[in-house]
């Protein structure tokens, strides 16, 4: 149904579609951006607090993993269509590194 407007011959129908799409990624992108910046206000707190750091560390990934979602899905447009390939890259070596990392911290602690 989206795409029959976007197409359509009404270039007044194209304006008002336009524009909505765009104030609703605009909002989706305030939106993300204040969360960030909240999950980095807790990051800060929590490292100027003092907590215990065993508590602290995983905390932090957690919050920079989310950060890094973020930034992927929203900023970097990746939730839009036609960035498949581009996912499949992404996500693959993300999946190829990590296993790296394990096995060589397997290989040191075993």
């Amino acid at each position: 149904m989206e795409t029959q407007q976007a197409t359509s011959a009404n270039p007044k129908v194209n304006y008002e579609y336009r524009r909505k799409k765009a104030k609703q990624e605009m909002r989706t992108h305030v939106t993300s951006f204040a969360l960030m910046i909240f999950m980095t206000l807790i990051a800060f707190i929590m490292v100027m607090a003092e907590f215990d750091k065993y508590y602290v560390f995983p905390v932090l990934l957690v919050l920079a993993a989310v950060q890094v979602v973020f930034q992927l899905y929203y900023f970097m447009h990746m939730s839009h269509k036609g960035h498949e390939a581009v996912s499949l890259f992404l996500y693959s070596g993300a999946l190829i590194g990590f296993i790296t990392i394990l096995a060589f911290l397997t290989i040191v602690w075993w």
